[in-house]
């Protein structure tokens, strides 16, 4: 615990003797640095605070976004003491390091820098926010120095490896120790995807060459490429890691792996294998719970679709329904509504394939049709189970449609999802699976329809010079000020972005809808009659977002096809 600083501050008469016991006692108890605790606290603003240590310390102010400060630390391989004090080297030569801190009073900080790298450390202030950002962006979020158990590998070391045969495989216990190689570069890359909050792995093999590729933020990049030759050994790797048949590799296969990432962390990775010309291609889909950001207040909706999916949420009874392509975010939806739902009053059970997000008070089911657990068999059980809140992962057939109607019709809240492309179509889509319109009116109280857009890059985003025919094809302001992606990015981003904000559209069932479903309206007339009530589609609501700087036309014309 260091607590020096605030000592320093005090004799320097900028804190009272209060304000010093109320942050010592904050840094003891491990929720705050002292730094951390001023701005916490109110003591200080982040541009006071570094002014005032500025003054005391005699040490230069930075920005380190304007440093290449990921180079500098992969040079200089210093991860322990970097993450150990937060403290981020952001420029070196041959023989000083140029190290930022947030409190230089801690000066253990310059002797164990200075020992381990054998160079002279030149300290700078820099905000700590900025600094922790720069060190999450460079060794990942919640993971330390020592949770990688494994030898790092090097290129060589995996160049020099040599293809092995099936009969080989099978014989060989190689693949499965730890110490191999190959396994060692698998935790790698594994690793590196979870401090990345990466969705999904691809293990591609190809005639000529071998790629690994990471979808960050929806979009997929490439992250490395190992020999052709290895393919085998890879895929064999995976597949013992997710417990299937490594003989078998004629036909597809399906399996899950839990990568233990510390004493208190754990992810689980649905692993899908697929014969290709060249090779098994096997994709990696991570299932990471504690990433999912479940407050409705961080999701994008507007404060009037907020208020709408509140309000449907209260009702003791009725049908929301998800809608959007795979990937949009719709279970991450969901589960902020059961997050609200989720009291010691609810009953609440889900079916799910998979089950995504683990959360304590809810009754989750993982259905499985191989031995006749299905969404509909599920939903039929949880009504026998005296349920208040029922979820249903996608309604993918008229049985499983059925039931959640009649569920929603006696007395339960219904959630679920469902592919279409926007709310209006959901209800066309519930009728031709054979739903009567009478059932649609009197079951549905809410749909939205969503999609996930890029954010920009706050700190490198430019602006982009619409001409007036485009302001007025899309109905941008003329005042607003538009912002596109810088291509090259820089230190915070990737390419111009960093994260992702829900675009939705939220359609509640009013009187006038219901009557119009019982008359069999067009998904325009649906539509039409839902704008006049004041709902923005989702063209709306990606243009507000356009205007209001969070991401650009570029990205709206990726996700919702303008």
């Amino acid at each position: 615990m260091h607590t020096n600083l605030a000592s320093i501050l005090r004799q320097a008469e900028l804190i009272s003797a209060t304000q010093e016991s109320s942050i010592i006692e904050s840094v003891q108890a491990e929720t705050h640095t002292v730094p951390s605790a001023l701005l916490a606290q109110g003591i200080f603003t982040p541009d006071e605070l570094i002014s005032h240590l500025a003054q005391i310390f005699g040490l230069d102010v930075i920005n380190v976004t304007q440093f290449d400060y990921a180079t500098t630390c992969q040079k200089l391989g210093l991860r322990d003491l970097i993450t150990r004090y937060q403290a981020l080297p952001v420029s070196h030569d041959s023989c000083t390091i140029r190290l930022a801190v947030a409190d230089p009073s801690i000066a253990q900080i310059e002797d164990d820098f200075r020992f381990t790298s054998g160079k002279q450390i030149e300290l700078v202030l820099a905000d700590q926010g900025q600094i922790q950002a720069a060190i999450r962006r460079v060794y990942g979020a919640g993971l330390s120095a020592n949770d990688n158990q494994h030898k790092e590998i090097t290129q060589d070391e995996l160049a020099s490896l040599v293809d092995v045969s099936l009969d080989e495989i099978r014989a060989t216990e190689d693949l499965s120790q730890d110490d191999a190689p190959v396994t060692r570069f698998i935790n790698q890359i594994l690793l590196e995807a979870v401090r990345k909050g990466v969705s999904d792995i691809h293990f591609e093999p190809y005639e000529d060459n071998y790629r690994v590729r990471f979808r960050c933020d929806g979009i997929l990049v490439e992250n490395s490429r190992p020999s052709a030759h290895l393919s085998r050994r890879l895929s064999a790797r995976l597949k013992i890691m997710a417990k299937l048949d490594i003989a078998e590799r004629r036909l597809p296969q399906d399996g899950r792996i839990k990568l233990k990432l510390n004493s208190t962390t754990s992810i689980d990775m649905r692993v899908s294998s697929l014969p290709t010309l060249w090779g098994e291609k096997i994709v990696l889909r991570l299932l990471d719970s504690s990433a999912a950001n479940l407050n409705i207040d961080k999701l994008g909706y507007s404060d009037q679709q907020k208020a709408l999916y509140l309000e449907a949420l209260k009702r003791p009874q009725g049908m929301i329904l998800m809608t959007g392509p795979t990937g949009s975010g719709k279970t991450v939806s969901l589960y902020s509504g059961l997050n609200i739902l989720n009291t010691t009053e609810q009953n609440i059970s889900t079916a799910e394939d998979p089950v995504e997000i683990n959360l304590n008070g809810i009754n989750q089911v993982q259905v499985n049709p191989k031995i006749g657990l299905t969404f509909a068999h599920a939903l039929r059980s949880f009504l026998r189970q005296d349920p208040d809140i029922v979820m249903v992962g996608e309604i993918r057939d008229l049985e499983t449609a059925e039931i959640a109607v009649k569920a929603a019709q006696t007395g339960h809240l219904v959630l679920s999802t469902l592919h279409t492309n926007s709310a209006a179509e959901t209800v066309v889509r519930l009728g031709n699976m054979g739903i009567e319109n009478f059932n649609l009116a009197s079951s549905l109280s809410l749909i939205i329809a969503q999609r996930l857009a890029r954010r920009l890059c706050n700190l490198c985003k430019q602006e982009d010079h619409l001409s007036d025919e485009l302001r007025e094809e899309y109905n941008i302001a003329p005042s607003a000020i538009i912002y596109q992606a810088n291509k090259e990015g820089c230190n915070e981003c990737t390419h111009g972005y960093s994260g992702r904000i829900g675009i939705y559209e939220v359609m509640p069932f009013t009187r006038e809808l219901s009557v119009a479903i019982l008359k069999g309206a067009t998904v325009r007339q649906i539509e039409q009659i839902a704008i006049q009530q004041g709902m923005d589609n989702l063209k709306t609501s990606g243009i507000k977002r356009l205007e209001d700087g969070t991401t650009s036309l570029q990205e709206l014309n990726r996700v919702l096809y303008f």
